[in-house]
């Protein structure tokens, strides 16, 4: 091998690397199979004639779903700033043939499309958010078939292909038993902290009965199991002063300190056996100069577990040490006043599952199967969280062709048969919503 092979070859191990190490979702053992009768629906569904022409309208639409795609990508949705992707996607749904579309109170995009009996609501969602900040330049850079742009997979392509399910369902004239809600969820990311799906969940809001959120590539996934998270942002304050003359003063610096050892040291030891936990000081700030005293030491920490009791635990571990760092340094002072702590709480993710047996996981199996792609239980952090520790049926799947690079500038889509995709969005979202038997003698739009 010459040694521009070689390059080569160590360069696609490193980007090989970089790609997997971003992915959320964590395999886990699969089930020992999917349910006869789940394959045998499935089976019947997708030979409905009306399934059929949906089917076929999806690679018909191909270029036109490409232009939406690209269309969205192409306007910056930073966190917390998604009311401009927002309006349009809402206009587009609304061209696409929803019944009825609205923007909620935080920016969430909901269309509906009525069911035949509506006595059930199924959620199909995607998320708005990017997690690139205002400024970031969002153009589209095409090399051969494969685009680059920030946030063109997470999750502009979930928007573009629950678009083009809506739009499929309508030429192809396909009626549902359920209520069908096509959503456009803000704050999935970062400390969006699912703000989107909790405020359309929260209590007292039109019931939900089961959720399908579309997020990632590919047509195998099939998420369950929610990654729940809780976030800290810890400021130890104290009054600060030169490093000499006010010698003998709190330090915010020296507490954090202690409070980073002794919170590492029992999580270590709470985390090395049962179901995976983990925690992080992920950053860090303070101080002012070299020669003072610092009045003011903060970090961020995260953790996380699918286990609402692992989680728990770690979280304990971490106010038990805060507060004993907090003691100790008090306890050490020589003049002044007492140092202060400020905990508060800048994410909090549910963690629980939605069985392998439930209905809405062996049809998702039963659908990748039909699709002759091998199902992979997951578990991950998505929207679907929510739903999950509600009680609410829910996965997240994929929605089709391949793509690398999430959260990072150079992150791509490259759209092999994308159109899977939908075909199995749609089949997946027909098992739970329901189709009406009419719908495959329906000879005109509805």
């Amino acid at each position: 091998m010459n040694q521009l092979s070689s390059l080569t070859a160590v360069a696609f191990v490193i980007t090989s690397f970089h790609v997997q190490a971003q992915q959320t979702p964590q395999k886990t053992p699969q089930p020992s199979g999917i349910e006869k009768r789940y394959v045998d629906e499935v089976k019947v569904l997708a030979d409905q004639p009306a399934v059929k022409k949906a089917f076929q309208v999806f690679i018909d639409l191909e270029p036109q779903t490409k232009q939406d795609h690209v269309t969205l990508t192409e306007i910056p949705s930073p966190p917390f700033k998604e009311s401009v992707r927002a309006k349009k996607y809402a206009a587009m749904l609304k061209e696409a043939g929803a019944d009825s579309v609205w923007i909620d109170e935080v920016s969430n995009v909901i269309a509906k499309r009525k069911g035949r009996s509506g006595k059930k609501t199924v959620v199909v969602e995607s998320h708005l958010d990017t997690v690139f900040p205002e400024g970031t330049d969002v153009k589209i850079k095409p090399h051969g078939d494969t685009l680059y742009a920030p946030g063109i997979g997470d999750d502009t392509r979930g928007l573009a292909a629950i678009l083009a399910v809506l739009k499929g369902m309508e030429k192809a004239s396909i009626e549902t038993e359920a209520d069908v809600l096509f959503v456009g969820a803000v704050g999935e990311e970062g400390l969006g902290d699912l703000r989107g799906v909790k405020h359309l969940l929260r209590p007292g809001s039109p019931k939900v009965d089961s959720y399908i959120a579309v997020d990632g590539d590919g047509i195998s996934s099939i998420v369950h199991r929610g990654l729940g998270s809780h976030r800290y942002r810890v400021t130890f304050k104290g009054p600060g002063g030169h490093s000499y003359g006010s010698f003998g003063i709190v330090n915010p610096h020296s507490a954090a300190g202690k409070a980073i050892y002794y919170f590492t040291t029992e999580a270590d030891k709470a985390t090395r056996q049962g179901v995976k936990t983990t925690y992080s000081v992920s950053v860090m700030g303070g101080g002012t100069s070299v020669n003072a005293i610092p009045y003011e030491s903060w970090m961020e920490i995260d953790m996380r577990s699918e286990s609402p009791e692992k989680l728990n635990e770690v979280d304990q571990l971490l106010q038990a040490a805060i507060q004993r760092a907090l003691k100790e340094e008090n306890g050490l002072k020589r003049q002044g006043p007492d140092l202060t702590v400020d905990v508060k709480k800048i994410g909090d993710r549910p963690s629980g599952k939605t069985e392998a047996t439930a209905p809405i996981v062996q049809h998702a199996m039963a659908v990748t199967k039909f699709m002759n792609a091998e199902p992979q239980l997951d578990v991950a952090s998505t929207n679907a969280n929510t739903p999950i520790a509600l009680g609410i049926p829910a996965i997240t799947i994929g929605s089709g062709g391949i793509g690398g690079g999430e959260h990072a500038l150079n992150e791509w889509w490259l759209n092999d048969k994308g159109y899977l995709g939908m075909q199995r969005i749609l089949l997946v979202l027909l098992t739970e919503a329901g189709l009406d038997k009419g719908s495959s003698t329906k000879a005109t739009k509805r």
